[in-house]
């Protein structure tokens, strides 16, 4: 059995290409509304607070 051709009249664009293009139209309408973008040093985390426990125990249950 033969394939039919497509008739469709526009090709569809890369997943990879329609991301970029909507981060870009998503920043131009942030810079647009005022928003300011900061950069951020190399090694700098987000993380404010880094005490806590260190280790989990999966199966166990807590002693009493």
């Amino acid at each position: 059995m033969a394939k039919k051709a497509s008739t469709a009249s526009k090709r569809k664009q890369p997943v990879s290409l329609e991301t970029r293009e909507s981060i870009d139209e998503q920043v131009q309408a942030f810079l647009a509304a005022g928003g300011e973008i900061q950069q951020v040093p190399k090694g700098v985390s987000g993380q404010t607070n880094t005490s806590g426990p260190k280790h989990i125990t999966l199966g166990k249950k807590p002693r009493s």
